[in-house]
This record gives structure tokens, sequence and C-alpha cells, in this order.
């Protein structure tokens, strides 16, 4: 059987001249700013006076997104442990705002003849601003035939990427001094989303709770812990409390050694490079926060790739009838 796995993931600007264009696509997605009208105009605007800030943030950060990097290096790794598995399997990326584009990997998956196309996000949790966006992306250019297509929807307990995340924090509490260790506070920072796509079902802000639940009960709650909001975009409401805010409410707490956990993301980019360990920082160093530390993306880690690995091997499974 000749097997696709199509990885979604959003993309992000290879290069200083890609800012602007990026950021079109990103406001022209209907999933996520739904314009009445003229969205195009608008999302051309947007971009345009946008471009120019968000270019001195990846300055910041190397000119350029590393999630393009870390996405290619994660199918790389997925497809070797799934060839160990199946004979003929061919693992691709399609990014929703940026190469390759999802029109592009549609086209090469219709010409390759496959029998079973699997979608998975490197989105662990479900939202209509992510997978649901990539997903309708696909769909609207997929002409082939959707009995062979499935979609991963989410994993946001999935065993080994909470194993992964776990190992990522106790890397993490190493770089405290010994002293206060115990006294860490793990700050969980989601991506944010509007409080209007909550009130309409959307499970993500949910999922992540169960993320977080997952994390700490496997570690036994070994520390205090929080779970914060991040990169609001416009004037609705969004979940809280956010990040900055958090940061600022421990501090005054008395509470000074902070570690961050991005926990919606699974590669490092701007939101964590940039946001969480640059501007946040900032806003740490201001408040009087004595240890502010970061943990690293999963980006390549075994233990996740592995259970990604392990959730495509589970949909191969079941599309053949075997429990």
């Amino acid at each position: 059987m000749k097997i696709a796995v199509v990885l979604f993931n959003l993309g992000g600007p290879d290069s200083l001249d890609a800012i602007e264009p990026f950021l079109f696509n990103l406001f022209s997605d209907k999933d996520i700013f739904k314009i009445p009208f003229a969205q195009k105009t608008f999302a051309k605007i947007i971009s345009s006076r946008r471009a120019p800030k968000v270019a001195e943030e990846y300055k910041l950060i190397g000119g350029k997104s590393p999630i393009n990097m870390w996405t290619e290096e994660q199918r790389i790794i997925i497809q070797k442990l799934l060839r160990l598995y199946h004979r003929e399997v061919d693992v691709y990326t399609a990014m929703r705002y940026w190469r390759p584009f999802t029109q592009e990997i549609v086209n090469k998956i219709e010409d390759g003849n496959y029998d079973r196309i699997i979608l998975l996000p490197l989105y662990p949790h479900y939202s209509i601003s992510t997978t649901g966006s990539s997903y309708n992306e696909w769909m609207r250019h997929y002409n082939g035939d959707k009995n062979i297509l499935s979609l991963i929807k989410d994993y946001p307990t999935q065993p080994k990427y909470i194993a992964a995340l776990n190992q990522r924090i106790d890397e993490a509490l190493e770089k405290f001094p010994m002293k206060v260790q115990e006294k860490v506070q793990l700050v969980f920072s989601a991506h944010g989303t509007p409080v209007s796509l909550v009130k309409k079902g959307d499970p993500y802000s949910n999922q992540i709770k169960d993320t977080v639940s997952a994390v700490m009960s496997a570690r036994k709650n070994s520390h205090q812990y929080h779970l914060c909001f991040q990169s609001k975009v416009g004037p609705n409401k969004w979940l809280e409390p956010a990040t900055d805010d958090m940061i600022k409410d421990l501090s005054v707490n008395g509470k000074k050694h902070l570690l961050i956990i991005p926990i919606s993301f699974v590669s490092d980019h701007v939101e964590t490079l940039f946001e969480l360990d640059i501007e946040y920082r900032h806003v740490a160093d201001e408040c009087g926060i004595e240890n502010y530390i970061m943990m690293r993306g999963l980006n390549d880690s075994t233990l996740f790739l592995e259970g990604l690995t392990d959730l495509v091997n589970q949909e191969i499974l079941r599309d053949s009838g075997v429990d």
C-alpha cells in the first residue's frame, strides 16, 4: 500500500522580504478573520502596516522564521520512522501561509497515485483557526478520492507528546540555581484565541487545559503551575489571563523564579523566540523576576516524533480494519 502523510503547519516567512506577503496570506484567511466584504483589501492594508514592526522582531531572531527548518527536520525524521514499518510511505509538509503552499502539495500527491492519504496537523489542539483552516484549505484544492483521505484531528494527551513536554521541562529546570529549583513556577503559555471562538464551541482552550493537566499529573504536580495566553491581535476579547499580566502578578505575589513553557507550539518560532524570550523577558526584568527561563521547543524531540509516528500507524491500522 502506497501511503502519503501530510504535515499541516502555518509556515513562516523565510526572509525579511517574505514578511508582508506572509501576513497578507494570514489576514486573508476567512477561518480566522471574518471580514464581511473586501477582505483582500483589508489584508493588504493590515499586512503593509504591520510588516515593518514584525520585521524588527524577525531581525532579532535571525531574519527569518525557524519554523520552516524545524518542520522540515520533523518531516524527515517522521518519514524515517514510518519507513521502518511501511515500505512505501512519503511524508510531505503543507504550509498554510507560506511555502510549500497547500495547493502545491495537493498537486504532488494527486499525481502520486497513493492508496492512503493521512493528514497530520502539527497542532496538538484542534481549533478552526489552525487545524480547521489547514483542512479547509486542503479540501478547497483536493479533487481526489475522499475515501482514501483521513485527518488526525487532535492529540492533546498523546502519551509520548506529554512525555516529551516533561522531558523539556526537566531539562529547563536544571538551568535554575539548585537552591531555587523547588520554588520554580511552571508558567504554561498558549497561543490565545478570541473568546467568541470558545462560545461557538471551539475545543482548543479545553484541550490546552487537558494537556496541562496531563503534564502535571505525569510529574505528580511537582511544582506550582499556571496557564496563560499570548499573541492577542485586534480589539476583541481574547482568552485570559494574558502571559505578560501573569508574569507581573506572579512577581507581585513573591514568585520570582519562572519557567516559561510554550504549550501550544511544537517548534520554536517568532512567538517563542521573540515574544516569550525577548519581549516578555523585558516585562520580567522590569517587575523584578530573578530567574526567567524559557523551555526549548519540542523541535526535533525523539519522543514527540515517535508519538506522531504512533498516531499515523494507529490511523493506518484503523483504516485497515485492524484493532
